[in-house]
């Protein structure tokens, strides 16, 4: 692994001095320069200084004190060195505080209080990535799917838009975060391992790793299966946000399954994804259940990613889609028909719609995953960050 040239700012000077130990003790990284102010703009003569040095990584701190100033250093200096791969140390106790600084462009939270080791694990992680990297400055699109109440389908969902994905783009991982994993059941699969598994071994996860961590289906998607038992231990925020960083590396396109799970993972995972499809009826239930979810995953400001998806939907008297909209407080996205027995019956056999002769629900799925593929193309809406790095 050959030596790295590594950036340090921190306005704490006794950090700052630690941070720099650090690094030099991991033995593959040397501190080419170091700060103890925050660039907070373009203009700032730290980011010509750094421009001029050219680091292959810049570490930075997230003091607990004024988290807003690092947040916007974070933004100026990945705008500004999109070459360079920005390391944020903060605590984990702050989940926001991760999400927004993976959004504004770091390629990883550190926890405070570092170690060699953490450190050490994040530059080999780094190296990895690059060497593995086929699209350099490419990175894969998150998609989540949410059940505005239980037993609406999302997983039915989830299931076939990444089956139209893999079949239409290739290169398409399904990630099962539900409390309990259907998924595999839907595809007729018996993984041995589940994503739990891959984030346990973050420290050691290349892409031929990730490759033996999922489960391929004969159509070429790749799963990352869900817990076999719901007391599954839950990892930190800052896991999950690094094992989808690696995924994006790996894949073009990600469905998340989130099925009815409603916690701080979930509200992670919409802030990090493009889009997210709340799955409703249009019975009461669903639409008031829908309302009540955009309100959880919009706290944070989220609400332009959020979208409805109508399921089991058919022509019914009266329909005004403006009162669905109005009830759930969502845009209405897509609709996907009513045709029960024929869902039911797949999941029973393990053969999803998308492989079977079901001209009308291959049509909807299809078009959902081309609807989705089209936003992304045209909304010019800045991805996450932790996507575009080189």
């Amino acid at each position: 692994m050959p030596e790295l040239a590594v950036a340090v700012v921190a306005r704490d000077s006794e950090q700052r001095s630690i941070l720099q130990l650090l690094v030099e003790g991991t033995r593959v990284a040397r501190v080419a320069a170091s700060f103890g102010s925050l660039p907070l703009a373009p203009a700032d003569p730290i980011v010509r200084r750094l421009q001029e040095s050219a680091p292959d990584v810049v570490v930075l701190d997230i003091p607990l004190s004024d988290p807003s100033s690092a947040l916007r250093a974070i933004e100026v200096l990945h705008q500004e060195l999109p070459r360079t791969a920005l390391f944020a140390v903060g605590s984990l106790t702050q989940p926001q505080t991760i999400v927004t600084a993976m959004r504004t462009g770091a390629r990883e939270f550190l926890e405070r209080p570092l170690t060699t080791n953490l450190l050490l694990e994040a530059f080999v992680r780094l190296t990895t990535t690059q060497k593995n990297a086929q699209r350099t400055n490419v990175r894969g699109t998150v998609f989540a799917v949410v059940n505005a109440k239980g037993g609406s389908g999302a997983t039915t969902i989830a299931v076939n838009l990444a089956l139209a994905l893999q079949t239409a783009q290739g290169q398409t991982a399904l990630v099962d975060l539900a409390p309990l994993g259907h998924a595999a059941l839907h595809l007729n699969l018996r993984p041995q391992f589940t994503a739990y598994d891959a984030i346990r071994n973050l420290h050691r996860l290349d892409s031929s790793l990730m490759e033996g961590f999922t489960t391929r289906h004969s159509g070429g998607l790749q799963l990352l299966a869900g817990a076999s038992s719901p007391s599954e231990v839950q990892p930190s925020p800052a896991e999950f946000a690094r094992l989808f960083d690696l995924l994006a590396a790996y894949f073009q396109f990600v469905i998340v399954d989130l099925s009815s799970r409603m916690d701080a993972v979930s509200r992670l995972v919409c802030d990090l994804s493009q889009t997210v499809l709340v799955v409703a009826g249009t019975d009461v239930a669903s639409l008031w259940s829908a309302a009540r979810i955009q309100q959880f995953l919009s706290e944070n400001n989220g609400r332009d990613r959020l979208r409805l998806v109508l399921n089991r939907f058919r022509k019914i008297p009266g329909f005004q889609e403006n009162e669905v909209e109005t009830a759930s407080g969502l845009r209405l996205f897509w609709k996907v028909p009513n045709h029960y027995p024929a869902v039911s019956g797949a999941i029973d056999r393990g053969v999803p719609l998308m492989q079977q002769n079901r001209s009308e629900l291959t049509r909807a799925f299809t078009g959902l995953a081309e609807k989705l593929t089209e936003t992304e193309t045209t909304a010019k809406r800045p991805a996450w960050s932790l996507f575009k790095i080189g």
